[in-house]
Protein backbone atom coordinates (compact mmCIF):
# COMPACT_ATOMS: atom_id res chain seq x y z
CA UNK A 1 0.00 0.00 0.00
CA UNK A 2 1.30 3.47 -0.80
CA UNK A 3 2.13 5.75 2.11
CA UNK A 4 -0.92 7.98 2.64
CA UNK A 5 1.30 10.71 4.15
CA UNK A 6 2.94 11.41 0.80
CA UNK A 7 1.96 14.65 -0.87
CA UNK A 8 2.34 15.69 -4.51
CA UNK A 9 5.72 17.25 -5.17
CA UNK A 10 5.81 20.98 -5.84
CA UNK A 11 6.87 21.64 -9.39
CA UNK A 12 8.99 24.64 -10.35
CA UNK A 13 7.33 27.31 -12.44
CA UNK A 14 7.25 26.57 -16.15
CA UNK A 15 9.92 28.35 -18.14
CA UNK A 16 7.44 30.70 -19.80
CA UNK A 17 6.07 31.63 -16.39
CA UNK A 18 9.57 32.36 -15.09
CA UNK A 19 10.32 34.60 -18.07
CA UNK A 20 6.99 36.37 -17.59
CA UNK A 21 7.77 37.14 -13.94
CA UNK A 22 11.32 38.25 -14.79
CA UNK A 23 10.08 40.70 -17.43
CA UNK A 24 7.26 41.95 -15.23
CA UNK A 25 9.77 42.64 -12.45
CA UNK A 26 11.81 44.71 -14.90
CA UNK A 27 8.72 46.64 -15.91
CA UNK A 28 7.78 47.25 -12.26
CA UNK A 29 11.25 48.59 -11.49
CA UNK A 30 11.07 51.12 -14.31
CA UNK A 31 14.21 49.58 -15.85
CA UNK A 32 12.46 49.40 -19.25
CA UNK A 33 11.42 52.87 -20.36
CA UNK A 34 8.32 53.82 -22.33
CA UNK A 35 8.84 53.48 -26.07
CA UNK A 36 11.79 51.12 -25.69
CA UNK A 37 11.62 48.19 -28.10
CA UNK A 38 12.15 44.77 -26.56
CA UNK A 39 14.34 42.54 -28.67
CA UNK A 40 13.28 38.90 -28.50
CA UNK A 41 16.71 37.49 -29.37
CA UNK A 42 18.55 39.76 -26.95
CA UNK A 43 16.19 38.97 -24.08
CA UNK A 44 16.46 35.24 -24.77
CA UNK A 45 20.25 35.47 -24.64
CA UNK A 46 20.19 37.49 -21.41
CA UNK A 47 17.82 35.05 -19.74
CA UNK A 48 19.54 31.96 -21.10
CA UNK A 49 16.39 30.59 -22.74
CA UNK A 50 15.04 30.04 -26.23
CA UNK A 51 12.98 32.67 -28.02
CA UNK A 52 9.70 30.76 -27.54
CA UNK A 53 9.15 31.42 -23.79
CA UNK A 54 10.22 35.05 -24.30
CA UNK A 55 7.68 35.45 -27.10
CA UNK A 56 4.97 33.82 -24.97
CA UNK A 57 5.77 36.02 -21.96
CA UNK A 58 5.71 39.22 -24.02
CA UNK A 59 2.41 38.23 -25.63
CA UNK A 60 0.96 37.68 -22.17
CA UNK A 61 2.22 41.07 -20.95
CA UNK A 62 0.74 42.66 -24.08
CA UNK A 63 -2.64 41.04 -23.33
CA UNK A 64 -2.50 42.72 -19.91
CA UNK A 65 -1.72 46.09 -21.48
CA UNK A 66 1.77 46.24 -20.00
CA UNK A 67 3.39 45.96 -23.44
CA UNK A 68 2.26 47.10 -26.86
CA UNK A 69 2.78 45.13 -30.08
CA UNK A 70 2.91 46.25 -33.69
CA UNK A 71 3.30 42.63 -34.89
CA UNK A 72 7.05 43.14 -35.40
CA UNK A 73 8.16 44.09 -31.91
CA UNK A 74 6.98 44.80 -28.39
CA UNK A 75 7.40 48.12 -26.61
CA UNK A 76 6.42 49.67 -23.31
CA UNK A 77 3.44 51.90 -24.12
CA UNK A 78 3.57 55.58 -23.24
CA UNK A 79 0.41 56.32 -21.27
CA UNK A 80 -1.90 59.03 -22.57
CA UNK A 81 -4.14 61.22 -20.43
CA UNK A 82 -7.06 58.96 -21.32
CA UNK A 83 -5.07 55.90 -20.25
CA UNK A 84 -4.28 57.47 -16.88
CA UNK A 85 -7.89 58.54 -16.32
CA UNK A 86 -9.13 55.04 -17.18
CA UNK A 87 -6.61 53.36 -14.88
CA UNK A 88 -7.55 55.60 -11.97
CA UNK A 89 -11.24 54.95 -12.60
CA UNK A 90 -10.59 51.23 -12.12
CA UNK A 91 -8.38 51.85 -9.08
CA UNK A 92 -11.18 53.90 -7.48
CA UNK A 93 -13.48 50.90 -7.90
CA UNK A 94 -11.22 48.18 -6.51
CA UNK A 95 -8.71 49.60 -4.02
CA UNK A 96 -11.08 51.25 -1.50
CA UNK A 97 -13.11 48.04 -1.35
CA UNK A 98 -10.00 45.95 -0.78
CA UNK A 99 -8.67 48.18 2.01
CA UNK A 100 -12.08 48.35 3.65
CA UNK A 101 -12.19 44.58 3.73
CA UNK A 102 -8.89 44.17 5.59
CA UNK A 103 -9.51 46.91 8.19
CA UNK A 104 -10.80 44.49 10.88
CA UNK A 105 -7.50 42.59 10.59
CA UNK A 106 -5.19 45.60 10.66
CA UNK A 107 -6.53 46.82 14.00
CA UNK A 108 -4.10 44.21 15.38
CA UNK A 109 -0.54 45.66 15.51
CA UNK A 110 1.06 42.36 14.52
CA UNK A 111 -1.03 42.14 11.34
CA UNK A 112 -0.32 45.77 10.52
CA UNK A 113 3.43 45.60 11.26
CA UNK A 114 4.61 45.26 7.59
CA UNK A 115 2.35 48.18 6.59
CA UNK A 116 3.74 50.35 9.41
CA UNK A 117 7.31 49.38 8.51
CA UNK A 118 6.85 50.30 4.84
CA UNK A 119 5.29 53.63 5.81
CA UNK A 120 8.21 54.38 8.15
CA UNK A 121 10.63 53.62 5.32
CA UNK A 122 8.70 55.95 2.99
CA UNK A 123 8.91 58.73 5.57
CA UNK A 124 12.66 58.17 5.96
CA UNK A 125 13.21 58.12 2.19
CA UNK A 126 11.27 61.33 1.72
CA UNK A 127 13.28 63.01 4.47
CA UNK A 128 16.50 62.48 2.51
CA UNK A 129 14.85 62.98 -0.92
CA UNK A 130 15.66 59.43 -2.04
CA UNK A 131 13.06 58.86 -4.74
CA UNK A 132 14.19 55.30 -5.50
CA UNK A 133 13.89 54.25 -1.86
CA UNK A 134 10.54 56.04 -1.66
CA UNK A 135 9.24 54.17 -4.71
CA UNK A 136 10.42 50.88 -3.20
CA UNK A 137 8.75 51.65 0.14
CA UNK A 138 5.55 52.62 -1.65
CA UNK A 139 5.55 49.29 -3.51
CA UNK A 140 6.17 47.39 -0.26
CA UNK A 141 3.33 49.27 1.41
CA UNK A 142 0.94 48.09 -1.30
CA UNK A 143 2.32 44.53 -1.13
CA UNK A 144 1.89 44.51 2.66
CA UNK A 145 -1.81 45.34 2.65
CA UNK A 146 -2.49 43.19 -0.42
CA UNK A 147 -1.06 40.22 1.46
CA UNK A 148 -4.03 40.50 3.82
CA UNK A 149 -6.71 40.53 1.09
CA UNK A 150 -8.34 37.06 0.92
CA UNK A 151 -9.79 37.48 -2.59
CA UNK A 152 -7.03 36.42 -5.02
CA UNK A 153 -8.86 37.86 -8.04
CA UNK A 154 -9.14 41.23 -6.34
CA UNK A 155 -5.43 41.11 -5.54
CA UNK A 156 -4.56 40.43 -9.19
CA UNK A 157 -6.72 43.34 -10.34
CA UNK A 158 -5.03 45.75 -7.93
CA UNK A 159 -1.56 44.50 -8.91
CA UNK A 160 -2.26 44.78 -12.62
CA UNK A 161 -3.36 48.39 -12.51
CA UNK A 162 -0.61 49.27 -10.06
CA UNK A 163 1.85 47.93 -12.64
CA UNK A 164 0.26 50.09 -15.32
CA UNK A 165 1.21 53.11 -13.22
CA UNK A 166 4.81 52.06 -12.64
CA UNK A 167 6.34 54.26 -15.34
CA UNK A 168 4.43 57.29 -14.14
CA UNK A 169 5.72 56.63 -10.62
CA UNK A 170 9.27 56.40 -11.94
CA UNK A 171 8.83 59.83 -13.53
CA UNK A 172 6.91 61.58 -10.78
CA UNK A 173 8.13 60.33 -7.41
CA UNK A 174 11.32 62.28 -7.94
CA UNK A 175 9.16 65.37 -7.40
CA UNK A 176 9.15 66.37 -3.72
CA UNK A 177 5.60 67.72 -3.86
CA UNK A 178 4.23 64.48 -5.31
CA UNK A 179 6.01 62.49 -2.59
CA UNK A 180 4.42 64.70 0.08
CA UNK A 181 0.95 64.13 -1.40
CA UNK A 182 1.49 60.35 -1.57
CA UNK A 183 2.87 60.28 1.96
CA UNK A 184 -0.09 62.18 3.41
CA UNK A 185 -2.42 59.71 1.71
CA UNK A 186 -0.59 56.69 3.07
CA UNK A 187 -0.65 58.14 6.57
CA UNK A 188 -4.42 58.71 6.41
CA UNK A 189 -5.01 55.18 5.15
CA UNK A 190 -2.76 53.70 7.83
CA UNK A 191 -4.54 55.62 10.59
CA UNK A 192 -7.89 54.23 9.41
CA UNK A 193 -6.47 50.71 9.22
CA UNK A 194 -5.03 51.05 12.74
CA UNK A 195 -8.49 52.01 13.98
CA UNK A 196 -10.01 49.01 12.20
CA UNK A 197 -12.43 51.38 10.46
CA UNK A 198 -13.28 50.01 7.01
CA UNK A 199 -15.40 53.00 5.96
CA UNK A 200 -12.64 55.43 6.93
CA UNK A 201 -10.05 53.31 5.10
CA UNK A 202 -12.17 53.36 1.93
CA UNK A 203 -12.71 57.13 2.18
CA UNK A 204 -9.00 57.76 2.79
CA UNK A 205 -8.13 55.61 -0.21
CA UNK A 206 -10.56 57.51 -2.47
CA UNK A 207 -9.02 60.82 -1.39
CA UNK A 208 -5.49 59.47 -1.80
CA UNK A 209 -6.18 58.25 -5.33
CA UNK A 210 -7.88 61.50 -6.29
CA UNK A 211 -5.00 63.65 -5.09
CA UNK A 212 -2.29 61.38 -6.49
CA UNK A 213 -4.07 61.32 -9.86
CA UNK A 214 -4.17 65.10 -10.08
CA UNK A 215 -0.55 65.45 -8.98
CA UNK A 216 0.72 62.86 -11.48
CA UNK A 217 -1.21 64.50 -14.32
CA UNK A 218 0.29 67.90 -13.49
CA UNK A 219 3.88 66.68 -13.14
CA UNK A 220 3.86 64.65 -16.36
CA UNK A 221 2.50 67.56 -18.37
CA UNK A 222 -0.62 65.64 -19.39
CA UNK A 223 -2.82 68.30 -17.81
CA UNK A 224 -4.68 70.15 -20.54
CA UNK A 225 -3.59 67.67 -23.24
CA UNK A 226 -6.43 65.19 -22.92
CA UNK A 227 -7.03 62.97 -25.94
CA UNK A 228 -9.97 63.50 -28.20
CA UNK A 229 -13.03 61.73 -26.90
CA UNK A 230 -11.79 61.61 -23.31
CA UNK A 231 -13.97 62.79 -20.50
CA UNK A 232 -13.11 65.50 -18.01
CA UNK A 233 -12.96 63.22 -14.96
CA UNK A 234 -9.88 63.92 -12.86
CA UNK A 235 -10.57 61.61 -9.94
Amino acid sequence: MPDRTLRPLERPLALGEQVYHALRTQLRSGAIVAGQALQEVQLAEQLGVSRTPVREAMARLASEGLLASDRRSFTVPALTRQDVDDIYEVRHLVEPAALSRIAPLTAKPEARAPIDAALADAVAADRVADSNAFRDANARYRAAWLALVPNARLVRAVELYADHMQHIRALTLGDAQVRKIVLRGLKRITAALAAGDGDAAAAATHLHLQQAHRAFIAVTGLNGRQDAGAGSNTQ
